[in-house]
């Protein structure tokens, strides 16, 4: 006992005596998937309704994977409709607009299958005044279902008696498939599944308890249908994360000074003081200034000046945590490209 006290105040002195602090900022990340700036409107179709010629294949899948032909349909119905919902709340497309009526056919069965010919995407957008499709490719839900029992006593009316609860639980797995289609460059700009697992039970001492089963289910599959259409609207839109930093606390009376004044919230009195020391006579002190400026730039958006101030603290006072830092701005910087592109405003007329 007395050995494990020892350590933890050793491990307490030692964190204390860190050199360096924590400190949180939000940074913007482009999307996953890119839209060019020229694509103004969208259609939104649904060709997950299996063909003619694979019928008796979603018909086998159907019966080994529990499927009813209800909850596909139903499940698809609603992803469509989240990701319009979606995408008609963001003002990057001047029009989005669900496509029915069209006799689009699918494989079924689970398959996630081969794009549409571009010559039907084309008249499609021709047709529907369109610059791109949102085509849900593929909507699953497939079950597995099992049984047990659990022993328990039972009130008879005379006493208790010794009885078996039958136990049933039913795995869904939901899987929404999606592709985007640029007919002007028939180009695929974006194939993703989505799936997520639902898990429904019931007990009871009548294995006819189990009856209550479907209709939770399918209320659940409708509702994880329109998040996935939510989460698919996701891909194409930045957004925002925490991310950590690390910057110096430690060094001289000076920078105790700033440590409080940037616990305290005044980053710029701090940085003040960190400018100072960017010209002190220690070569250690003027690095780890040089690298708390880098933190101040990043912080006030001047990515090219965090650079600079790292690139600094590395090559001319070997501060080994700006190397690492340097990379992670550089990769910031690289992104923020992207981020433009993304953000960018078409001053050419719609497709």
């Amino acid at each position: 006992m007395k050995n494990q006290i020892t350590l933890c105040l050793i491990c307490l002195y030692l964190y204390s005596c860190s050199p360096t602090n924590l400190m949180s900022l939000s940074v913007m990340k482009p999307a996953p998937v890119s839209i060019p700036a020229d694509i103004g409107s969208v259609g939104l179709i649904d060709r997950t309704v299996p063909s003619k010629e694979t019928r008796t294949i979603n018909t086998i899948h159907q019966v080994l994977s529990l499927e009813s032909s209800e909850l596909p349909r139903e499940g698809a119905k609603a992803s469509v409709q989240g990701l319009s919902d979606e995408l008609s709340k963001n003002s990057r497309f001047s029009k989005v607009v669900s496509l029915t009526g069209l006799d689009l056919r699918s494989v079924g069965a689970g398959i996630f299958p081969a794009s549409l010919p571009w010559d039907t995407v084309q008249k499609i957008c021709l047709e529907s005044h369109t610059d791109a499709l949102f085509s849900l490719e593929l909507f699953d839900a497939s079950s597995k279902l099992s049984y047990g029992t659990n022993a328990v006593s039972v009130n008879n009316g005379f006493g208790s008696i010794p009885g078996l609860q039958q136990k049933v639980n039913l795995n869904t797995e939901v899987k929404a498939g999606w592709r985007i289609y640029d007919p002007a460059t028939r180009t695929i700009l974006d194939e993703y599944i989505l799936t997520r697992d639902l898990n429904f039970s019931a007990n009871g001492l009548n294995p006819l308890k189990a009856a209550t089963i479907p209709t939770e289910q399918k209320e659940a599959v409708k509702q994880a249908g329109t998040q996935a259409g939510q989460a698919y609207a996701a891909r194409i839109l930045p957004y925002w994360i925490r991310v950590s930093r690390e910057y110096f606390v430690g060094g001289d009376d000076q920078f105790t000074i700033a440590r409080r004044k940037a616990q305290a919230g005044d980053w710029d009195g701090a940085a003040a003081i960190w400018q100072k020391e960017t010209t002190s006579a220690s070569g250690k002190l003027a690095g780890r200034g040089c690298y708390n400026m880098a933190i101040i730039s990043e912080i006030n958006g001047d990515l090219d000046g965090a650079i600079s101030w790292a690139q600094k603290a590395y090559e001319n006072y070997g501060i080994r945590l700006a190397l690492s830092y340097l990379n992670i701005l550089r990769h910031r910087k690289d992104q923020n490209e992207v981020l433009k592109s993304q953000n960018a405003v078409s001053s050419t007329q719609p497709r």
